[in-house]
């Protein structure tokens, strides 16, 4: 047995071989076991931070990811608006809006021969508003009222081809077929009976009755459809009323126009 003064070792000190040093430390051999210690309780350290951060940026990566829209998701509500209401005005051919024919049995009479006719309750006001012309000496008449697709055609294309126009031009002066407010029943060209020769003419706008629309016809539910310099670039025509005083000639004329509100004075 070798004496302990020659083992190389104080007798007091506690052995330390290369099995109770960690593995990630026993590359530095000349590293005490105190410092090699604490070099261990930093990389442990290290680690933990490390790994705290990849958890906080993970959680704030998912926090401000952009979300799915929730609502692209769910099914199109069922349309609510009234049965017999016209379509949602998205298709413009030349500046014009796509409207569809009213029903034959909607059809009321304007005119004493009953060849121009509109929507019953347009039909009712029309005449309302006639009478109230009439009384304060106004000869309101109608020209043309109700056009179904077939007859717009034949304006379009027939009086176009007379008159050696291109679409663009005659849309200018007459809407294309399926585009016109006549189809609607709501819309209705009005004459003044003392002045036959401005019918459907731009000096309609120097008679008594086009004077007489322009302060009264609001009252009736008729509204002049294209004034000068209309956001539709629709020729300026002072004969061309419609009526929107209920709700689905309401609908008719102004969904997905994007029409704000007019102030007026009150």
């Amino acid at each position: 047995m070798k004496n302990a003064e020659f083992s190389g070792k104080p007798r007091n000190s506690s052995p330390v071989s290369g099995e109770d040093i960690p593995a990630a430390l026993r590359d530095f051999p000349d590293v005490a076991p105190k410092r090699r210690l604490s070099l261990l309780v930093l990389g442990i350290g290290g680690v933990l931070v490390f790994g705290l951060l990849a958890v906080i940026s993970g959680f704030l990566f998912a926090w401000t990811a952009p979300k799915k829209n929730p609502v692209s998701q769910q099914p199109s509500p069922t349309n609510s608006t009234p049965a017999n209401s016209q379509n949602n005005n998205t298709d413009q051919v030349l500046g014009h809006l796509a409207y569809t024919e009213a029903p034959e049995s909607e059809l009321a009479p304007i005119s004493a021969d009953g060849r121009q006719r509109l929507r019953k309750v347009a039909a009712q006001k029309y005449h309302e508003m006639v009478a109230a012309a009439r009384s304060a000496g106004v000869i309101l008449t109608p020209i043309s009222g109700f056009r179904s697709v077939k007859e717009q055609e034949q304006l379009f294309f027939g009086v176009g081809a007379q008159r050696n126009q291109t679409p663009a031009q005659r849309a200018a002066l007459s809407a294309p077929p399926g585009h016109s407010e006549h189809h609607t029943g709501y819309a209705v060209d009005i004459g003044d009976g003392t002045a036959p020769a401005t019918n459907l003419n731009e000096n309609f706008e120097n008679t008594k009755a086009f004077q007489w629309l322009q302060t009264n016809a609001a009252r009736f539910g008729f509204e002049m459809s294209f004034p000068k310099d209309n956001s539709q670039g629709v020729s300026y025509e002072p004969w061309h009323w419609r009526f929107v005083g209920d709700r689905d000639s309401l609908e008719t004329f102004y969904r997905a126009k994007n029409v704000k509100p007019t102030q007026t004075p009150q």
